[in-house]
């Protein structure tokens, strides 16, 4: 059996001179989750995150809920 490695991008959005986070999505359909880590140290920590926590942080970027005030 082969392990499926995660696919590393950042957003398309990311443009504020490399402090951003990389995800890698691919691994949501064989293991329900998304990998997070930092794009400056690739071979620090990854935080796995499941995939419906992702998603409701994704549609709560989107919403403006974590918009400052």
């Amino acid at each position: 059996m082969k392990t499926e490695s995660p696919r590393w991008f950042t957003s398309s959005y990311s443009d504020n001179g490399g402090d951003c986070v990389e995800v890698a999505v691919n691994l949501v359909a064989s293991q329900g989750i998304v990998p997070v880590r930092d794009s400056k140290r690739v071979d620090g920590p990854v935080v796995d995150v499941s995939a419906g926590v992702f998603s409701a942080f994704v549609a709560g970027v989107q919403s403006g809920k974590f918009d400052a005030v």
